[in-house]
């Protein structure tokens, strides 16, 4: 592996990269650095989450600044305000020995007039998420008519979430001959449009397959009652007492419930979702960082942009429904060459999910028991009988005691002492997995459900902590297709703003020429509906009508075909 100073970065930049510890360039870097800095075309590099990209891009972005100039010469697109306030901060140590970088970022959830009164002292360096940057266009706030180079970090992650229009309205405002790089951890057919679209002979850089996970995780599942998912996830926590984790659901109510049952039960836990707000973020991810809490519950989406350090388990207590975003929540752990698990915590029914990904991702799942009571004592104990032998021992301020110690103890053998030691940390653990049955499912039973694919039977139970654990879905059918510009990115942007429910709220997408078919959990489904009373789109009535079902995909595309000329010739459609 070369060195920074062969990839022929300037010297101010190369003292703040000493200064930041780094000593070799990551895969990306060396292969994109020297291309951004050299050529003058643009660039889709496709990398994994914690390969390195921000410096990828960062680093020949800086370079090209004029700092005599006070306009807007870089624009970085991001999906999430944590993800904007993690490139913002990077730019600013990478520009730590160049005088005149003045980096802005500019985001939903913050005090709008703050990020205008900072780009106007003369911002060239502006990373931004896309709803918040049409704000300011829309307010003739921000002028991007000298930007050099645009710059689109998680792609991917933009398009899932709706921002395809937001995308295009910003990038036509920006001058033509500029250069566009698109940074992204898959390519999906919709990233593959804006850079056919937006992007002239732009070179590949690709670190891997298009879905391919990154090898320093260890992928594992483990299969127990959906009643159960709770009990087990609190086994692996008191397992691993080193353990270090952010923890997925599927919505912004799982996630507070989770947070605030693991707290109730004595973990340090805290969760963090779009109801919170900024100050609560920010509060929540400075205790998160500082290790004061041992587990972070998140949504996809609030934990985009996440950069900390040494986190050595994702932990999936819900399973995502798209593959991209399991290789994004993965991506959280075994970053900058470090190496991580990530754990699914499954019922029965989700078994054919871990395939599914096993064969997109083309990695290898590790099937793991939940640990029972005595390995997770003998874990615990190990670990307490690890940290007394590694204590450090202040002689000068303990001498002064060991006296009365010595007088006080002078009663117990040293059988009775190590004992009396071990049991004022230990007698917790045994008291409550004294009798802990196994939480594990014997996938080898004889108790199968034929149309299940083989698999156990698992009846429809309630979670550990209240809510419907394998997450119930009810399809909507909508008449409003490709024809009509819709892709999955475009069709989630137009359900969020008509319900006003967020991405977490809907499941798959599957797009017709003339009507969709969208999955929605069923705690929100009628509320959904209800707002389809009146709809319009483009003038035309929008009709909806429960039915199909998007997961059902193609293999049933002739049952939906059916559905839907029966509604059509019913006037539905």
């Amino acid at each position: 592996m070369s060195s920074f100073e062969s990839l022929g970065i300037r010297a101010e930049i190369l003292r703040a990269l000493t200064d930041l510890g780094f000593e070799k360039p990551t895969p990306v870097q060396e292969k994109t650095i020297p291309l951004l800095l050299t050529g003058e075309g643009d660039m889709v590099a496709l990398a994994q989450t914690g390969t390195g990209k921000t410096a990828a891009f960062g680093i020949p972005m800086l370079e090209r600044i004029d700092t005599s100039q006070k306009t807007i010469q870089a624009l970085v697109l991001a999906p999430t305000r944590e993800l904007c306030v993690q490139i913002s901060r990077d730019f600013e140590h990478f520009a730590k020995h160049l005088t005149g970088i003045k980096v802005v970022s500019v985001y939903g959830g913050a005090n709008i007039r703050d990020q205008i009164r900072g780009i106007q002292r003369g911002a060239n360096v502006v990373v931004a998420t896309p709803g918040r940057l049409i704000d300011l266009l829309e307010r003739g706030a921000i002028d991007l008519g000298h930007v050099h180079t645009a710059i689109l970090d998680e792609a991917d992650e933009m398009l899932n979430m709706g921002f395809q229009e937001d995308l295009t309205s910003i990038l036509d405002r920006t001058p033509k001959e500029k250069r566009t790089w698109l940074f992204s951890a898959t390519m999906s057919r919709e990233v593959r449009r804006i850079a056919k679209n937006y992007m002239r002979e732009a070179e590949e850089v690709s670190m891997g397959e298009g879905n391919k996970a990154n090898e320093s995780i260890q992928h594992q599942y483990a299969v127990v009652m959906a009643r159960d998912r709770y009990l087990a996830l609190k086994r692996f926590v008191d397992a691993d007492p080193n353990l270090f984790a952010i923890v997925f659901c599927r919505t912004k109510q799982d996630t507070q419930e989770l947070a605030e049952s693991l707290t109730k039960d004595g973990y340090n836990a805290d969760a963090i979702h779009g109801d919170l707000s900024q100050q609560q973020r920010d509060r929540v991810m400075e205790r998160y960082r500082s290790k004061s809490l041992q587990m972070l519950v998140a949504t996809d989406v609030a934990a985009r942009g996440i950069d900390v350090s040494n986190v050595s388990h994702v932990i999936h207590f819900d399973l995502p429904g798209e593959v991209e975003s399991y290789t994004h929540r993965s991506g959280r752990t075994g970053r900058a060459g470090k190496t991580g698990i990530s754990l699914s915590i499954i019922g029965v029914r989700d078994v054919f999910k871990v395939r599914n990904l096993e064969r997109q991702l083309k990695v290898h799942f590790s099937y793991v028991k939940v640990p029972d009571g005595a390995e997770i004592c003998e874990r615990q104990l190990l670990t307490m009988i690890g940290k007394i032998k590694s204590v450090k021992v202040d002689e000068d301020a303990i001498s002064r005691y060991m006296d009365a110690v010595e007088l006080d103890l002078a009663d117990l053998t040293r059988e009775d002492l190590i004992k009396r030691v071990v049991s004022l940390e230990f007698n917790r653990f045994l008291k409550q997995y004294k009798d802990a049955r196994d939480l594990n499912v014997d996938m080898a039973s004889k108790d199968r459900n034929p149309r299940a694919g083989g698999q156990a039977r698992e009846p429809r139970e309630k979670s550990g902590f209240g809510r419907s654990s394998d997450g119930p879905m009810r399809s909507m059918f909508i008449n409003i297709g490709t024809k009509d510009g819709f892709d999955k990115g475009k069709m989630l942007g137009y359900l969020c703003g008509i319900t006003g429910l967020t991405g977490q709220n809907f499941g798959r997408i599957l797009l017709k020429d003339m009507y969709s078919f969208i999955d929605i959990d069923s705690e929100h489904f009628d509320e959904a509906m209800g707002h389809f009373k009146n709809a319009n789109y483009k003038g035309r009535k929008v009709r909806v009508d429960e039915g199909g079902g998007a997961a059902t995909g193609a293999r049933d595309f002739k049952a939906d075909k059916k559905k839907f000329n029966k509604a059509r010739y019913a006037g539905v459609a």
